[in-house]
């Protein structure tokens, strides 16, 4: 029996799963869809041009190997390629590209855009001689890429912003939409792409810009009946930063100004940067014109740094400001400031002043102390709850699955190690604790704790596993 495309990429998922790290399996391949296996040619559709140059840059030898080894030395792979999801057809527009890994040296072919403009045509819009003013980005110089720490949070946002900088106006992902909740870097990741094209292009205009401000500016415009020059200013940028652009919601007119100001923009090959809280199918009060524009690049999410990005995130501002801190401080601060960048490094701040204004060494009894208006579990009382999220986070598995009745290694291992911890941290019984992981008896828990206890005993990995979380629990 033939295999299917599906079943066929399915098998290379599963290779690939266990490769590479989990948030770039969820970013890179989770999106793709197998389209059709015509004899030992599988073709696989990629949501962006993107989407195909970065695996091929990044993954096209994991991409063939795993190929080869489901369809046998012949295996090639072909990519179909969403180019335009706007067309009125209802159906997308999409190209195809063979993988370079295919063993020819595949040639980039010119992607149809939307709207095409005729360079011979003088642009009404554009004021002579605007170019030669100096234009001050309002840019703030510390925002750097140099300055800004990668980890599976941002990967997918840093690289695109590196592809910006490094060729603005003239990428796949125009406009680039930077989103993620509050404090996550959206405007440190924005200004850096601004601050990277003003140092390697010079003559660029540049100009970085609140959608407060940009609302305000617009109103104060039409008070002074000056509409016209406020328009023309913003069409003769190269590239425009617009922050946190669900601030548009309600402003019609504003967002009507703005429509025609990313128009000209986008159909001149110039570059719209844009952030926002939300995912672009996630705004509210916009029109839906302009929302369908916001979409036509590439949407990057910035989620939660994990304990290690966070650590190097202190770790760096440290090296900035010449200082040294004991691990287990650092560590203290990262374990229990785990949602937000910001926080994060004002805590560092507070931490910082604290010590030199009262002439204290830093150590972890200061941080506990001089940190309880940052950290709000400095004196909460450990529960399973709170040791079940702590394991989970720690091997990266979904918190509802523990509970579940699932068997998978991962999940057991998981669940076991939040019993043995709970029997060990808390004051519940055996009987509550197996009530709490899933309606289990407290057989199930004594099972749980002595395979637990076991392990540690003859496994030295799995004893590093329970101690690195014990630890985490003793710096809550």
């Amino acid at each position: 029996m033939e295999k299917t495309c599906t079943e066929v990429w399915k098998n290379c998922l599963q290779i690939i799963k266990d490769n590479i790290p989990s948030q770039s399996f969820k970013t890179w391949f989770e999106p793709i869809s197998a389209l059709k296996l015509d004899g030992k040619v599988l073709t696989i559709q990629v949501p962006s041009l993107f989407f195909y140059e970065w695996l091929e840059e990044h993954y096209v030898g994991l991409l063939r190997k795993t190929v080869k080894k489901q369809l046998g030395d012949d295996g090639r792979l072909e990519y179909n390629i969403v180019v335009d999801k706007s067309s009125n057809s209802g159906s997308p527009y999409t190209t195809n590209m063979p993988s370079n890994g295919n063993g020819a040296e595949a040639k980039l072919q010119s992607m149809p855009i939307p709207v095409s403009i005729n360079k011979d045509i003088k642009n009404p819009f554009i004021i002579p001689g605007l170019k030669k003013l100096n234009v001050d980005p309002q840019l703030n110089s510390n925002y750097t890429f140099e300055n800004y720490i990668e980890g599976d949070c941002n990967r997918l946002a840093r690289s695109a912003g590196y592809a910006v900088a490094a060729k603005p106006g003239g990428t796949s992902f125009n406009p680039l939409m930077i989103y993620g909740g509050v404090g996550l870097g959206k405007t440190h990741l924005g200004q850096a792409i601004g601050n990277e094209i003003k140092r390697t292009m010079p003559d660029k205009l540049v100009i970085y810009v609140s959608c407060e401000k940009f609302c305000q500016q617009f109103v104060d415009s039409l008070k002074n009946n000056t509409i016209n020059d406020f328009v023309n200013f913003y069409q003769a940028m190269d590239v425009i930063i617009m922050d946190d652009v669900h601030n548009f919601a309600g402003k019609e007119k504003t967002q009507d100004i703005f429509f025609h100001i990313f128009n000209h923009l986008h159909q001149s090959g110039k570059q719209v940067i844009l952030t926002s809280d939300k995912a672009p199918k996630d705004l509210a009060g916009l029109e839906e014109r302009l929302l369908s524009r916001f979409k036509w690049g590439l949407s990057a999410d910035l989620q939660i740094p994990d304990l290690e990005t966070r650590i190097a995130i202190l770790r760096k501002k440290m090296y900035a400001d010449g200082i040294e801190l004991p691990l287990e401080v650092v560590e203290y601060v990262a374990n229990n400031i785990d949602n937000n960048v910001r926080e994060l490094e004002g805590a560092m701040v507070s931490l910082l002043a604290q010590s030199t204004l009262n002439k204290k060494d830093i150590d972890l009894s200061l941080a506990k102390q001089m940190l309880k208006n940052f950290i709000k579990n400095t004196t909460k009382e450990i529960s399973m709850e709170y040791i079940q999220k702590l394991v989970c986070e720690y091997f990266e598995v979904p918190v509802d699955m523990v509970k579940s009745s699932t068997r998978k290694r991962e999940i057991v291992q998981a669940r076991q190690i939040s019993m043995y911890l709970s029997k060990s941290h808390t004051k519940s019984s055996l009987k509550t604790i197996g009530a709490f992981f899933g309606g289990r008896d407290h057989s199930t828990v004594i099972y749980a704790c002595q395979t637990v206890e076991d392990l540690i005993d003859t496994d030295k990995k799995f004893k590093g596993y329970v101690h690195d979380i014990q630890k985490k629990l003793k710096m809550s």
